[in-house]
């Protein structure tokens, strides 16, 4: 049979088509990056072999942001992920240190008012997160605490008999109503502010309780209920504080609780409400306190075992039931307040040197953050920054330098380890990686981790960008660096319309990571054509703490120079296209941005959210006052031209550039109030502009996931109208 050549061609044509598009991977759409997977919380059982997942995801039905549990189990010879929970709700999850249940929080409600809820209102809704316990092996959760207080932080006895935990100090029926009846809806700001009480509650009689049928209480029985000072039963009292409680710790050979306060209300106002305490719990073993009321003087008293200008976070007993391991978000531990990175310390709750214990720096030779730290068997496992690379390091003793072990290049974080198994568990993802929890089989085996989850597995096969640092010299001599992400298809390729977006922090960096959501949208950007240049200023972390402290107290002017210094070499070298420059950021991106369009008039569009245009006002409503305070070199009445000089708002009539704004309605982090003083003034100087505000929100978007999915649209659609490239490119 004679074939014409025609069909020949066809055919080869068809052929080359079939292959060319089974090579090309579809690019990232707008809907599946906000289908992705985040975790909050990785913990591995005591014995190795499980690792209970905290997973959150967008439930776009019920608009809010779903939380739940997963668990991996490897039985050795094959390993299986099951999800253990499905309110949506559940969070925090920890083992029993006999492995037998995992406790976690939940709110276990189906209102989306999550994160907008006053104490106050969840009591009045009887949504207050409260502690489950779930066997490892399935079943149906168990509550075990109850009532209308939250629960805000809980740990494990090291015989897993006792779980303690904290709620706002309780008020009886009669109290609450009588407060009512006499302020109504009054706010008594600061004045009605409770602090916490911290209670044992013997999990064996709990669980027998809810074993035993309930059974309906006389009048009287249930007026007794009422008229108690809590209402867990079998929840005894062991201590109080005026504070909140933020985390509870139990040491490992149960004869101590440690825990840190906050200010009631959670702003960082004073140095002295973020402290670290402990407890001797000798006198809860021998049942030595009340069980019906709380007597102050004979609960337990805390020692105070910190005492400075410093935010402790993320405590951690070492394996010795001696020291207590922790990192610092802002502040310093000796000396007057200035911010340093996140550096691992330890403070030894036995020797004190007068007003406080002695505190210890761990490897005071890195000169990065450390971001996770986990306690392991012999050593500590640390995920820390040098630069763009997020790596994994171990360390055996507080003088000894940190050792890096041998893994992949990209970011490890949320780290996880058992004293009783040499395994880790972790996060991990690199610029083409979406993130995923791995487990390897020891520290040093690192590189031979193996994946126990696919959430993010979808995004993982599309088309997604490529990137590497880039650096540049400074007016003053400094080296600075930063990434550039490259559209799919155009890596190192030049003369690319370019989004220089800012990080939010300062003290942050960016690098070779995936994210993906409303804050850190850079894959996004670049497959809708954007090269994407994230600069890591002077302030960023991850090149020394002198680096991080030349922000104060040019606290925008600084690092305004450093990022226009980087734009002009991306320009220079060829790489950005000087006719299609846009600018952004979040947070501290957004007071950025909003300082650079008063600088130049380069960027022929602007994308700013949550970003200050003056500091007066701004200090007032913060909730991280003092922070804001050192950057400047004073309180306003002490460094007033400083608040004057560097504030946008004292120069915006120099402003040219088209702006998109955005902001939470309930942000206290950066009132929404500098949202609407920068779109009164842009609008009063007819540039162009456009404000969203988003109802029920605070600082974070973490309330309705639709509200970060139409941040992101409408500003890609802002950049693509006035930074000339068009959508799809």
């Amino acid at each position: 049979m004679k074939i014409s050549t025609r069909l020949l061609w066809s055919f080869a044509l068809l052929c080359f088509s079939s292959l060319t598009f089974a090579d090309t991977k579809p690019k990232l759409t707008l809907d599946e990056f906000f289908n992705a997977v985040s975790f909050s919380t990785v913990a591995l059982s005591p014995d190795g072999n499980s690792v209970v997942i905290a997973a959150e995801r967008a439930d776009w039905e019920q608009q809010i942001f779903r939380t739940d549990l997963w668990l991996y189990h490897d039985d050795g010879k094959s390993g299986s992920l099951i999800q253990l929970t499905q309110s949506g709700h559940d969070t925090s999850p920890k083992w029993s240190p006999d492995g037998r249940w995992i406790a976690f929080l939940s709110e276990r409600k189906s209102s989306s008012e999550k994160d907008s809820d006053s104490a106050d209102d969840k009591e009045d809704k009887g949504e207050a997160s409260q502690i489950y316990l779930i066997s490892p092996v399935g079943g149906e959760a168990i509550a075990v605490t109850q009532g209308q207080e939250e629960v805000h932080t809980f740990s494990w006895s090291a015989d897993s008999r006792t779980l303690y935990f904290a709620t706002r100090n309780p008020w009886t029926k009669a109290q609450k109503e009588d407060y009512k009846k006499q302020w109504k809806d009054v706010v008594q700001y600061r004045t009605a502010e409770r602090g916490d009480t911290i209670f044992a509650l013997d999990v064996p009689s709990a669980l027998a309780r809810h074993t035993a049928a309930p059974a309906k209480l006389s009048e009287k029985e249930q007026s007794d209920v009422d008229k108690e000072s809590y209402l867990t039963p079998g929840a005894r009292p062991i201590a109080t504080s005026p504070l909140r409680v933020d985390d509870l710790l139990t040491s490992p050979d149960g004869a101590k609780l440690a825990f840190v306060t906050n200010a009631v209300n959670q702003r960082q106002e004073k140095f002295e409400d973020v402290e670290i305490y402990s407890l001797d719990l000798a006198r809860v073993a021998a049942g030595d306190l009340p069980a019906n009321e709380r007597n102050e003087k004979s609960l337990l008293q805390p020692r105070q075992l910190t005492h400075n200008q410093a935010v402790e976070t993320r405590p951690h007993w070492a394996n010795d039931s001696r020291h207590i391991f922790f990192t610092v978000e802002v502040g310093d531990v000796a000396g007057p307040y200035r911010d340093l990175q996140p550096h691992l310390y330890w403070v030894d709750s036995e020797k004190s040197n007068g007003e406080s214990f002695t505190i210890e720096q761990w490897s005071k030779d890195f000169i990065g953050p450390v971001d996770h730290y986990a306690v392991a068997s012999d050593s500590v496992l640390t995920s820390a920054r040098l630069g763009t690379e997020v790596s994994v390091y171990s360390v055996a003793a507080p003088k000894q330098s940190m050792h890096q072990l041998n893994g992949w290049s990209g970011t490890y974080s949320t780290l996880a380890a058992s004293p009783h198994s040499p395994r880790i568990a972790f996060v991990y993802s690199s610029l083409q990686k979406p993130a995923e929890i791995y487990l390897a089989e020891s520290a040093d085996r690192l590189a031979d981790a193996h994946p126990i989850t696919s959430f993010n597995k979808s995004i993982a096969e599309k088309d997604l960008p490529q990137g590497k640092p880039y650096r540049w010299k400074a007016d003053d001599g400094t080296t600075v660096e930063g990434m550039l992400i490259y559209p799919p298809g155009k890596f190192e390729a030049k003369h690319l319309p370019t989004l220089t977006f800012i990080h939010g922090g300062p003290a942050d960096a960016d690098g070779n990571h995936f994210e993906a959501d409303w804050y850190q949208w850079s894959a996004l950007a670049a497959t809708n054509g954007w090269l994407v240049f994230e600069p890591n200023y002077r302030g960023s972390t991850g090149y020394g703490d002198k680096f991080l402290q030349q922000i104060v107290p040019v606290i925008v002017s600084r690092p305004g120079k450093d990022i226009l210094e980087g734009v002009d070499a991306l320009v220079k070298d060829g790489i950005a296209d000087a006719d299609h420059l846009t600018v952004g950021g979040y947070s501290y991106g957004g007071y950025m941005t909003n300082w650079l369009i008063t600088q130049t008039t380069r960027f022929k569009a602007a994308v700013t959210g949550a970003g200050a245009v003056e500091h007066v006002g701004n200090w007032g409503n913060d909730d991280t006052t003092y922070d804001d305070a050192y950057f400047l070199g004073g309180r306003p009445w002490e460094a007033q031209q400083r608040y004057h000089d560097e504030a946008a708002i004292f120069q915006i009539d120099k402003v040219k550039t088209p702006t998109h704004m955005v902001g939470g309605a309930n942000d206290i982090r950066v009132a929404v109030l500098e949202d609407y003083l920068l779109e009164h003034a842009l609008y009063s100087l007819s540039i162009p502009n456009k404000l969203l505000i988003f109802p029920g929100e605070g600082h974070s978007l973490s309330k309705n996931p639709w509200h970060g999915k139409i941040k992101v649209r409408e500003e890609l659609k802002w950049l693509q109208k006035y930074g000339g490239v068009p959508a799809g490119n």
